[in-house]
């Protein structure tokens, strides 16, 4: 399979509510995504997608689309179904950009599954055909928060995770204000690296019969401290931005350092380097959750491909692109109650109307 054509098209797509966090200093109103388009000359079409938070992988528009553009030319000389190939030459090109690594990383799975007729959930494992996703309750005093809470329990969803980290006693304030108002549901906290590890460790401990789990409590580059927080904790510890790339993933799991991983597609380069972090936290016996960054339906189908995939995959958080306004993508898989579900479309199961 040879690649004749590969578009670059930049969007920028606002949110319906803004998205504040703990380490954002405001509040985040709109995102930028790049949208691969992959001809071939055998008339087949695919898609990828780059979108990346800045504060969290210190990318910019400008480079993402620089190195997208870099990886364009570069890609019309590879045959994408020799993925292990293909990648590798990419990836010389985007070593500070993974998102965009991730957009082609997308596109050539996408040329896979269409290629083998195959919905791409079922080429990687095949593992499930639907997961239970979280939807994110961003930082707001308690009352906003519940109000919140309630418009997310109206749309179907189960599960919420509670964004923390600016005031320990506030988040506790604001999850028991939640579980009382909703006593039925499962709650997730991120405290997005906010916490020391006493402040952490006294948020566990009041919380212990509240929450599901304690998502990346300290600052990312403290595995120490995170892994005091693992050891002393009531409550299970997920890695986050302490697991970015494999070599990330094996320090954490070498130390112990959390109950779990996060991984996020577009912060580690893809499904390629997704499937790595898995098997490391499968081989140490940690579970993992796919997570998402604000983004459009196309790179939330390719976290649900891999998400159904894995049998290590025990949670999903994959609600990045239920705020997004105007996004172009035409999802295949279904959302009900919370629960996203696969179709047998091949590939990653989407168009994209641009």
């Amino acid at each position: 399979m040879q690649i004749a054509t590969v578009e670059v098209i930049p969007v920028d797509l606002p949110l319906r509510l803004p998205y504040q966090t703990a380490y954002h200093a405001e509040a985040i109103e709109s995102v930028s995504a790049i949208f691969i388009r992959v001809e071939t000359t055998q008339g087949r079409e695919a898609w990828g997608c780059a979108a990346f938070d800045p504060a969290f992988t210190g990318e910019t528009r400008e480079a993402v689309i620089a190195a997208c553009q870099s990886c364009a030319e570069r890609a019309r000389d590879l045959n994408p179904l020799n993925l292990e190939f293909a990648l590798d030459e990419l990836s010389g090109l985007t070593e500070e950009t993974p998102s965009a690594l991730c957009a082609f990383d997308l596109a050539f799975h996408d040329l896979l599954g269409l290629a083998a007729d195959m919905p791409l959930y079922r080429l990687l494992g095949g593992y499930r055909h639907r997961i239970q996703t979280s939807i994110t309750i961003s930082i707001a005093p308690v009352d906003a928060s519940v109000e919140l809470a309630r418009q997310r329990a109206a749309q179907g969803f189960r599960i919420l995770k509670i964004k923390g980290g600016l005031d320990p006693q506030e988040d506790v304030r604001r999850v028991r204000a939640i579980r009382a108002t909703l006593p039925h549901f499962t709650l997730r906290l991120d405290a997005d690296q906010g916490y020391t590890v006493r402040q952490a460790l006294e948020v566990a401990r009041a919380l212990e019969d509240e929450l599901e789990m304690l998502e990346q409590p300290t600052l990312a580059d403290d595995l120490n401290g995170l892994r005091q927080v693992t050891r002393e904790s009531p409550v299970p510890i997920l890695a986050d931005e302490s697991v970015s790339q494999p070599p990330s993933a094996m320090e954490v799991a070498k130390l112990r350092a959390a109950d779990g991983m996060s991984i996020k597609l577009t912060a580690c380069g893809g499904l390629r380097c997704a499937r790595q972090i898995d098997t490391i936290a499968r081989v140490a016996q940690m579970n993992t959750m796919v997570s998402c960054v604000n983004q459009p339906a196309l790179l939330t189908a390719a976290g649900l491909s891999f998400a159904l995939s894995s049998r290590n995959v025990e949670y999903g958080d994959l609600d990045g692109h239920f705020d997004l306004v105007g996004d172009p993508t035409l999802a295949g898989f279904r959302v009900e109650e919370g629960w996203l579900i696969a179709t047998d479309v091949p590939g990653l199961g989407c168009t994209v109307e641009l």
